[in-house]
C-alpha cells in the first residue's frame, strides 16, 4: 500500500523549491528553568529580524568573522547568508550573531540566554528517564560518557556546521549542545561572555565542560550561535 501523504510530500518539496515543513523549536523543561531544544536557527532570527526591522552588526559592518590568519573579516558573512552564499537551510543555526544581538532576541520570544549552570547542568546532567542515558548522571561530554555522534572535527566531520534537525539528540533530548556552534552563555567577566557546548571546527573533546571559552560580548564570527532559556513560573 502506498504511503500517500509521503508522495504528495516528496511532490511539494521538488516541485517548490521554497516550500518547508513548519518547525517548531520546542522547548525542554527541567525543574525550575526550561531550554530551546536546537540552536536558534536562521529561520527563526530572520522572522525576528523581520518584525523588528533588526540589522545585524555584521550586516551593518559588511561581514562576519573566520579563523585564518588570525580573525578575518568575511565579506558579505553574516546569519542570512553565513558562508556568503545562497544558504543550504534556513534551519541553520544564526550565526555571526553577537551576546548582545542574542540576547535581545531571546527577550523577544519570553526569554534570556542559559546560564552556565543552567546550560551545563542541561547539557551533561541527565534529569529525565532515558533508555539510553542514567538518570541523575553527570556525564563528561552531551554525548554520555564518550564524545560521540556530535558535529565535531574527527566525529560527524561535516567541516561546517549544519541543519540542526539533521544531528542526533544527546543527554536529556537537547540537540547540538556540543559541537556544530559555539553558544552564547549569560555569564560575562569584564566585557566578555561565556562560550559553551564548541564548535564544529574542534575536536570531540572540546564539547566538556571545561572546554568553554570566553568572547568579547560584542563578537560574531561563523562558530557561534545560541540557543534560549525560560523561567518557569
Amino acid at each position: 500500500m502506498y504511503n500517500y501523504k509521503k508522495i504528495i510530500l516528496i511532490f511539494l518539496i521538488f516541485s517548490f523549491p521554497n516550500f518547508s515543513i513548519a518547525f517548531i523549536n520546542k522547548k525542554i523543561y527541567f525543574e525550575k528553568f526550561s531550554l530551546n531544544k536546537y540552536e536558534i536557527t536562521i529561520q527563526e532570527f530572520k522572522t525576528y529580524a523581520k518584525e523588528k526591522n533588526i540589522v545585524t552588526e555584521a550586516e551593518k559592518t559588511g561581514g562576519g568573522y573566520e579563523w585564518g590568519a588570525g580573525w578575518e573579516k568575511r565579506k558579505n558573512w553574516n546569519y542570512l547568508t553565513p558562508y556568503g552564499k545562497k544558504l543550504n537551510s534556513l534551519l541553520e543555526p544564526a550565526v555571526h550573531i553577537s551576546r548582545f544581538e542574542a540576547d535581545n532576541y531571546c527577550k523577544h520570544v519570553g526569554g534570556r540566554l542559559p546560564t552556565f549552570q543552567e546550560w551545563s547542568f542541561a547539557a551533561y546532567t541527565q534529569y529525565f528517564d532515558s533508555d539510553e542515558f542514567e538518570k541523575g548522571k553527570t556525564y563528561k561530554y552531551p554525548s554520555g560518557d564518550e564524545a560521540k555522534s556530535m558535529n565535531s572535527q574527527g566525529l560527524l566531520d561535516y567541516n561546517k556546521h549544519v541543519d540542526v534537525t539533521t544531528l542526533p539528540s544527546g543527554i536529556n533530548g537537547l540537540i547540538a549542545m556540543g559541537g556544530n556552534v559555539w553558544e552564547w552563555i549569560d555569564d560575562q567577566r569584564e566585557k566578555k561572555s561565556l562560550t559553551a557546548g564548541a564548535s564544529w571546527w574542534y575536536g570531540g573533546s572540546k564539547t566538556s565542560k571545561s572546554g568553554v571559552q570566553y568572547k568579547p560580548s560584542d563578537f560574531y564570527a561563523i562558530y557561534v550561535g545560541f540557543r534560549c532559556a525560560f523561567d518557569r513560573n
